[in-house]
């Protein structure tokens, strides 16, 4: 199979049976992204496929072949770490750590969604051209990564000061 990850080309044998998340781990060596639940319901295997979130451990390698996927060992640029990693650190957005790798990727899809105009469940006007990342919005769209130490203040003030603040066509792009 061929795959695009963390913009390298990889290509590996495995069993078609393989889900996305045990062919990063086990067979590329690529820890960072987590098995929590296992069952979709955690957020801890949140990886990014042509951009967007999916859960790793539901999705079958197979079906990724010939996609970009970006882990969260792909997210920091060649300057160093993402702006969001950063204000995580700022912002103590983590205790244990082990949610952090799904948080980061969902936090960045969910900038690239409300960029290209994708309503989410509390969005107010649904033809509005823009949407604001209010408190409300940002907590429904991050609803499907769990922190189970509690961190959740310290990570909703790392991605309103990422993206809230700035230009969010500027931050998706």
């Amino acid at each position: 199979m061929h795959f695009t990850i963390n913009d390298r080309a990889v290509e590996v044998d495995c069993d078609l049976r393989m889900s996305l998340l045990d062919l990063l781990r086990e067979e590329l060596g690529l820890p960072g992204s987590k098995k929590g639940c296992n069952q979709g319901a955690c957020g801890a295997c949140t990886i990014l496929v042509d951009g967007e979130r999916i859960n790793a451990c539901l999705a079958l390698a197979v079906q990724y072949q010939g996609r970009s996927i970006t882990t969260i060992e792909g997210l920091s640029g060649a300057d160093g770490l993402h702006p969001l990693q950063r204000a995580f650190i700022e912002h103590d957005g983590f205790q244990c750590g082990y949610c952090t790798p799904g948080q980061l990727c969902s936090a960045v899809a969910m900038a690239g969604e409300i960029a290209r105009g994708i309503p989410s469940h509390v969005t107010a006007d649904l033809t509005a051209e823009t949407i604001a990342l209010d408190h409300d919005e940002l907590r429904e769209r991050m609803s499907g990564n769990l922190c189970r130490c509690g961190a959740y203040n310290g990570i909703v003030d790392a991605i309103a000061e990422t993206y809230a603040q700035k230009s969010l066509q500027e931050q998706a792009a």
